[in-house]
């Protein structure tokens, strides 16, 4: 089941485990539990602390195939429902790991908070093989299945167990319940999950925020621009903070990157984990899960500016880098908001296993859009691509491979007008023929949406100069209309929106701020002159 390398790798591995496990499997005659059986047999031969059997009686799971993982004789809470390679070949190693002893890299405050969590908590999350997000989210949850046994969780396939995904109507990856209910769709990371179950987490997080000394340079956004800035500020060694929504960013929902300077190829999350243990091998406050609410500049040449956070804590610096990127733009239709997560989606990677043989359209016809419907063509039944302008806008090369598809139809002039759907799910869209203004519907059973990407700079509207689409106004030092506040990155008004440019930009955004900080007059002197 598994290659040479990936046993070498998985060999490397398995030699921390500091305890014994057992993985037993719930199994039949179908292929895909002969695949299960090879793959767990491949990994008992790996490591004489790994043994592992068929399951009897009341062992028996009623999904199948399935496996959970024994220590001592007991379970420790962690099941897969399926065969966890691909993008899930790491959390299955991490499950092994963490059931065998190894210490999970989480900070200790909060696995003692995933310790504390007094109830019972049976997850189950729904995950494609290709999706880059689902990870972090089947991660979080065998962590806390692992060190709580209050705790259970099962990550499942959804290709592989498809009346499930469409009896609860899971149109999305990674989605996750509770106790049998809705939880929460789209990434989680760790803490986040923990906020939803202990409400007094947020509070406590503000209230450790709030205490913070100002810092020399705060970076807002953890992206690949704000991940640079920090790092160039941090070698100055002044105090240097990033407060971010999410570490890694838009990068997060990237799937291959092929033109990141030296690196051949990488994927989104790859990248963004690098970016964090690069920023980590500096003296960086990270505080994740921070979304910024409100910029006071100062009142003062050499005061410090204030950064006002969504949960109310407050972090003050003398200089700020602004690095917030951007998200991906809706379409702004009737039917959007109600069918999202429910046939309306933005990563095609991500779930489009879900809508295997079925009839989907993609809106957009620049790159991101002819790539998505290349990529749908190849699992779902028929892709439609509906572009506003009267010509596609790839590249030559895309449009080529996108026209040789049999079961692809392109329609240019057209302009979205409404997402259909029949309360539950997507059922299809109306689009308007610029050429003749007459609305056409078109049946389907998902829309996926690549029209490009909207700055994350609505909470900085009247203080620093926006354009009309809403980026930061730079100039060729990153400096903003606001001394001491600079921007880098998807969130301003640089050309090309790129992960290496954004990465440049942060650097020089940085630069640029602590040539500014080390000749400004403090405000106290400069009250006292």
């Amino acid at each position: 089941m598994l290659d040479d390398t990936l046993k070498s790798q998985l060999k490397g591995y398995l030699e921390n485990l500091r305890q014994p496990i057992e993985l037993v499997a719930s199994l039949d005659g179908e292929k895909a539990s002969r695949e299960m059986e090879s793959l767990l047999a491949d990994i008992a031969a790996l490591s004489d602390k790994v043994t592992w059997r068929t399951a009897d009686g009341d062992e028996i799971d009623a999904r199948v195939p399935s496996f959970t993982i024994l220590r001592d004789g007991e379970e420790t809470g962690a099941r897969f429902a399926g065969i966890p390679l691909g993008h899930e070949f790491t959390s299955l190693v991490l499950a092994l790991l963490h059931s065998g002893g190894h210490p999970p890299k989480v900070e200790d405050t909060v696995l003692d908070q995933v310790k504390a969590l007094d109830g019972d908590f049976h997850f189950e999350t729904y995950f494609s093989l290709s999706c880059q997000n689902c990870p972090d989210v089947v991660q979080a949850l065998n962590i806390m299945a692992v060190f709580n046994p209050n705790v259970t969780h099962t990550a499942i396939d959804g290709s592989l167990f498809k009346a499930e995904v469409d009896e609860r109507q899971v149109m999305a990856v990674p989605s996750v319940y509770l106790n049998g209910e809705p939880f929460a769709q789209g990434r989680q990371e760790l803490e986040q999950i923990l906020a939803k179950l202990d409400t007094n987490a947020g509070a406590r997080m503000a209230e450790a925020i709030a205490e913070k000394d100002p810092f020399d340079m705060l970076i807002v956004g953890g992206g690949p621009a704000g991940a640079a800035a920090a790092i160039y500020a941090a070698r100055k060694g002044i105090r240097t903070g990033i407060a971010a929504e999410r570490f890694g960013g838009q990068v997060l929902d990237t799937m291959a990157i092929e033109n990141l300077i030296s690196v051949p190829h990488t994927e989104g999350p790859e990248l963004a984990a690098a970016l964090e243990t690069h920023v980590k091998e500096y003296d960086v406050d990270i505080m994740n899960l921070q979304r910024a609410k409100e910029l006071v500049p100062a009142t003062a040449a050499g005061g410090d500016h204030t950064i006002v956070l969504e949960n109310g804590a407050t972090l003050k610096s003398k200089t700020l880098v602004i690095s917030t990127g951007a998200r991906w733009r809706q379409m702004n239709v009737p039917g959007e908001d109600e069918y999202r997560n429910r046939g309306v989606a933005y990563c095609p990677h991500c779930d489009g296993p879900l809508f295997k043989g079925k009839r989907v359209a993609v809106i957009g016809g620049g790159n991101s859009g002819v790539e998505a419907a290349i990529d749908l063509a190849g699992i779902v039944g028929h892709v439609t691509l509906i572009e506003f302008d009267g010509q596609l806008r790839a590249d030559a090369v895309l449009q080529n491979k996108l026209r040789s598809l049999s079961n692809v139809e392109i329609i240019v002039s057209a302009q979205t007008t409404e997402v259909i759907g029949d309360g539950g799910k997507v059922t299809g869209l109306d689009y308007k023929d610029r050429n003749t203004d007459e609305i056409h519907r078109v049946d389907l059973d998902g829309v996926f949406v690549q029209i490009g990407l909207v700055p994350n700079t609505e909470w900085l509207k009247d203080t620093v100069d926006l354009t009309e689409r809403g980026e930061i106004i730079v100039n060729d030092r990153g400096e903003t209309s606001i001394p001491g506040v600079f921007a880098a990155g998807d969130a301003t008004t640089t050309p090309h929106k790129q992960i290496i440019i954004a990465m440049g930009d942060g650097a020089k955004a940085a630069l640029s701020a602590f040539d500014h900080m080390i000749r400004q007059v403090p405000a106290n002197d400069a009250a006292a002159a």
